[in-house]
């Protein structure tokens, strides 16, 4: 994880705060460093092979899924099932898997205190021909489950195409904007490739029981992707320029 990031948010693994639907997007940029950083945020230190081994971490790999359910014959309802059929407009058989896999585990490890569900990302679940309104559904679904039954916390990745007649797209956006307590927008600069600032970080915290003077808080600042980590600085102030 970042620890910069962490700072940025005012947060830590030992304090998160749960019940929460957290909404990453990346615009003309490659977000996928805010999904690592979520990942290993809840996974506190423990390795994937280790969590997945003591049946914290359960993985559905969505590629290798898709390539199963079409060409190869199903004994029992899969995840992905939308895509053997032409006239799907659900994602429940999906919402069943991440409900069945929210179960407590009897694996004689401690339990964690509560669940983490990560989604990279929901985009994809467009391009596969659901429409906007059947994922938001899957969403709304899985925030009963994992915000409200179980006090745990959602973290969603969602691409932003910029394209103006992209409206499909732009639906399950603003749905989840309006969803999200927290919206960390990854942007590529305007003026294009810079070695010293790969791009720009937009922080919104939405607290919809708040007065709407302290309603929603909203921050950006630039950053550049290290090694093994991610420096962090306001508007103008990076390093190389100073």
């Amino acid at each position: 994880m970042f620890v910069e990031l962490n700072n940025l948010l005012n947060t830590a693994p030992d304090r998160a705060e749960q019940g929460k639907l957290t909404l990453l997007c990346d615009a003309k940029t490659d977000g996928s460093f805010l999904v690592h950083h979520f990942l290993s945020f809840y996974l506190k230190g423990v390795s994937l092979t280790m969590a997945r081994e003591r049946g914290q971490l359960v993985f559905l790999e969505g590629l290798k899924s898709a390539v199963d359910v079409v060409f190869q014959a199903q004994k029992e309802p899969h995840p992905l099932q939308f895509l053997r059929e032409a006239n799907a407009g659900n994602l429940k058989p999906l919402f069943e898997f991440v409900r069945e896999a929210l179960k407590p585990v009897d694996s004689g490890e401690a339990r964690w205190t509560y669940p983490v569900l990560l989604v990279d990302d929901l985009s994809v679940l467009l391009s596969l021909g659901m429409g906007a309104v059947a994922v938001l559904d899957f969403i709304h679904y899985c925030r009963a489950t994992v915000c409200w039954e179980l006090k745990g916390n959602m973290v969603v990745l969602v691409h932003d195409s910029g394209d103006a007649e992209d409206e499909e797209n732009d639906i399950l956006l603003n749905g989840l904007s309006h969803q999200s307590h927290l919206i960390l927008r990854a942007e590529g600069l305007a003026t294009g490739f810079c070695r010293d600032v790969h791009g720009q970080l937009r922080i919104l915290w939405r607290r919809p029981s708040q007065p709407a003077v302290h309603r929603d808080q909203s921050f950006t600042y630039q950053y550049k992707i290290q090694d093994k980590s991610v420096s962090f600085f306001a508007k103008g102030m990076s390093p190389a320029v100073l």
